[in-house]
């Protein structure tokens, strides 16, 4: 039996303050798979949002407080393709960190090599591929064009028992969210939400999921908004539901 590999969990902010079920869903699976998970207790932000507003500059707290808490692990994994890719792109001093740290589909892909979940979930679901996660984590390439299409996240949701996934029209769209681009551009980015959201509704979803809870939490306040039936779930919950 190989040696147990030691996790740090890193939860982003929203996560921890609006979503903690994806947090424990996190946990819960990486340590079906045998990982031995820590959470260290004074994380916070990881300065996505002020780099993103053009504060970089001012990140130094963060970078420092992550480095502190993450430096001593294995690996890092996170449910949150846009607060890894930050990590992996901005964080400044240390080497080894940017190199050890994983979303969670690419940790269970990539790393845990996963190929059967005991999972199931009996319902019409829709994949939102968000851009930091497939254009900036590769976990998804979804063009036409190319020879083998792929998608890390539908690899993952096809294991699942019961579950039906919807066909899209555009695959690779992006939801509109963006961060601070909802906030700086909120006609533009909820036009763009709607679309998405429309998308998924034309072709019978019940749930709309995906690795980034950023862009389900933008999909999900234009439901409310509308009304509708439809509910957002991050795949971390999908793959450790057993309904």
């Amino acid at each position: 039996m190989g040696q147990i590999m030691r996790v740090g969990l890193f939860i982003p902010c929203y996560i921890d303050q609006f979503y903690p079920k994806v947090g424990i869903a996190t946990l819960e699976l990486l340590e079906k798979f045998g990982c031995e998970v820590v959470y260290p207790p004074n994380q916070t932000c990881c300065g996505q949002p002020m780099a993103n507003s053009g504060f970089e500059h001012l990140t130094k707290g963060c970078n420092d407080l992550f480095i502190q808490n993450f430096e001593e692990f294995d690996y890092i994994v996170s449910p949150s393709g846009s607060c890894v890719l930050h990590i992996k792109e901005h964080l400044h001093g240390s080497a080894g960190i940017p190199r050890k740290i994983y979303e969670l589909v690419e940790f269970l892909t990539d790393v845990l090599k996963v190929e059967s979940l005991e999972a199931s979930f009996p319902f019409r679901v829709g994949i939102h591929q968000s851009c930091h996660g497939q254009r900036g984590l590769k976990l998804a390439q979804m063009s036409e064009l190319m020879a083998a299409p792929f998608s890390k996240p539908e690899k993952l949701l096809k294991m699942v028992k019961g579950i039906q996934l919807i066909d899209l029209e555009r695959k690779d769209e992006c939801c509109g969210f963006g961060g601070t681009f909802c906030v700086a551009e909120e006609a533009v980015s909820v036009k763009m939400g709607k679309d998405r959201v429309a998308d998924h509704l034309e072709h019978g979803a019940e749930f709309i999921t995906g690795a980034d809870m950023s862009c389900l939490m933008h999909m999900e306040g234009i439901l409310r908004r509308d009304g509708s039936g439809v509910q957002v779930k991050h795949i971390a919950e999908i793959l450790n539901s057993r309904l």
